[in-house]
């Protein structure tokens, strides 16, 4: 008797039956309290494996430093040059095939870094904490260690890319964090009004957006909420985007305020004012009423109270401070900058050549050439 012939669908391996795994039972079917068990677990995970990663981080930074510190100290003492730091990279990667980060540019970066902190070891963090890349990106850019400490410290806590910190650093985010003309003193309780100063900029500076010579305050804001991440970014860490042109209705009139956020750790909305010219005093009875809008039209009863903050091209810091004088709602003044060229050191930015300095030399440059191609142009005779 002839033997069922099987379907090939129809046949099993014992490889095949060994593999397969039954499905999980279902969440419904899980106890009550399994939610609780799920969060718990993946909260251990999550930590076990950021420690893991913040350990290995920890582990090769001081390495890195050792090497470092040796090869300064042999630098040092025996006044030898790049080639033995180009010998060692190709020895080093020789004995441990596959190995990364030992490239005689790396090596060089390792003695700048034990160099940088003679005491790394001893330093807690954050900088401590940060990885590699970061390093190289606070040599690379900084050559004050108490700036190095402050930007190493605002990456951990706002958790920067190396891409950001680099960008943070080319803004000079230090020099213009908290320093917008506000009344926050006088108007907040002293905790929020301390973070609400720290979370001010001046200048913002918008060096994503092309402004034309128009200086028009509704292209202006359109480029930013085109690039809204980017805008949120140098706002910092706190706002979310609610909308542009939020309308509020008033008795029975219309009107629009220009970009409305609210901050999370601050637990309000800010209304911020777009202005592409010079600040004027009129400018914060507007923005408060919007403000006081938003309060009631917009607010929670748990909201704080609505902070304002009006961006302005340029500003004279004294009539600012005068007209936010006596104000009872917290408001904020800053200028705006679309080119990173403007926030440059002053003694820097005075060094550069102006636009009329070089259109002045290369006319010079351009009546050169034609005198030289051509005999020079006769005069011409007053009429007589």
């Amino acid at each position: 008797m002839r033997s069922q012939e099987l379907k090939p669908e129809q046949t099993t391996t014992a490889a095949e039956a060994a593999a397969s795994f039954a499905a999980p039972p279902a969440r419904t079917s899980m106890p009550d309290w399994y939610p609780e068990l799920l969060a718990s677990v993946s909260k251990e995970v999550g930590t076990g494996r950021s420690r893991a990663i913040s350990a290995a981080n920890k582990a090769l930074l001081a390495s890195y430093w050792s090497i470092g510190t040796q090869l300064a100290q042999r630098e040092s003492e025996q006044g030898w040059g790049s080639k033995v730091v180009t010998r060692l990279s190709a020895d080093i990667q020789t004995r441990f095939p596959g190995s990364k980060g030992f490239s005689p540019r790396n090596l060089r970066y390792m003695k700048t870094f034990a160099q940088a902190w003679p005491e790394f070891p001893m330093l807690q963090v954050p900088l401590a904490t940060l990885p590699w890349y970061h390093q190289i990106a606070l040599l690379e850019k900084l050559d004050d260690a108490a700036t190095r400490l402050w930007y190493a410290a605002a990456a951990v806590e706002h958790g920067w890319s190396r891409n950001v910190l680099a960008h943070q650093i080319e803004t000079r985010l230090h020099e213009r964090s908290g320093q917008a003309i506000t009344n926050f003193s006088t108007t907040m309780m002293p905790a929020d009004s301390d973070l609400a100063q720290q979370a001010t900029r001046d200048p913002y500076v918008f060096d994503f957006v092309a402004m034309t010579d128009r200086r028009n305050e509704r292209e202006l804001e359109l480029q930013l909420v085109q690039h809204v991440e980017k805008f949120l970014l140098e706002l910092g860490q706190g706002f979310a985007f609610v909308g542009e042109q939020v309308r509020l209705e008033i008795n029975g009139d219309e009107f629009f305020a220009d970009l409305l956020f609210y901050h999370l750790k601050l637990r309000c909305y800010v209304v911020i004012e777009l202005k592409a010219v010079k600040f004027e005093p009129g400018f914060v009875g507007q923005l408060g009423m919007y403000m006081s809008a938003v309060d009631d039209l917009l607010a929670h009863p748990d909201d704080k109270p609505t902070i304002g903050l009006l961006l302005c091209k340029e500003k004279n810091n004294v009539v600012a401070e005068y007209a936010l004088r006596g104000i009872n709602l917290p408001i904020g003044v800053s200028e705006w900058q679309s080119k990173i060229i403007e926030s440059l050191p002053e003694e820097l930015a005075s060094s550069l050549p102006s636009i009329e300095l070089l259109e002045a030399e290369l006319a010079d440059e351009r009546a050169n050439v034609a005198s030289k191609g051509r005999a020079p142009a006769v005069e011409a005779q007053p009429n007589p």
